[in-house]
């Protein structure tokens, strides 16, 4: 019968977490310290683990997350409001949208009709009277 060596299995699988943790934090740091933008992305590759491991780092996500907030630039003064569209400016071309769009739709419903109407006909066509460009003439 064998021994239960499964301690060492768990052992080494703490180690390799602790260790990637610690790389995941100096990646973090380090890019902290240079002043580069900070994501989830620049810390996973930094530290060569997947981003899908770091969002399942509770304190590691939180920490990237603070620290993106802190290091994002303010936002630029709004814009003017002579430089905004108006309420009747943005209501005005959802209803010319809308309008459109109604008409495409009648068109497609038209389009649709049509094509119904064609193959119906072409099913009650006896199969020798058919004349199908494609295939009848010479190449």
């Amino acid at each position: 019968m064998r021994s239960d060596n499964s301690i060492h299995l768990t052992t080494a699988a703490k180690q390799r977490h602790e260790l990637t943790r610690a790389k995941a934090i100096a990646a973090l740091h380090e890019l902290d310290r240079a002043g580069d933008p900070i994501t989830f992305e620049s810390v996973a590759d930094r530290a060569g683990v997947s981003r899908s491991w770091l969002y399942t780092q509770t304190d590691l996500k939180d920490e990237i997350r603070r620290l993106r907030a802190r290091n994002q630039p303010p936002h630029a003064t709004a814009t003017p409001a002579r430089q905004r569209a108006s309420e009747a400016s943005l209501r005005q071309r959802l209803d010319i949208a809308l309008r459109r769009n109604r008409e495409l739709a009648d068109e497609n419903q038209h389009l649709r009709r049509q094509l119904a109407q064609a193959l119906g006909q072409l099913r009650d066509t006896p199969p020798r009277t058919r004349h199908d460009p494609i295939t009848t003439r010479p190449c």
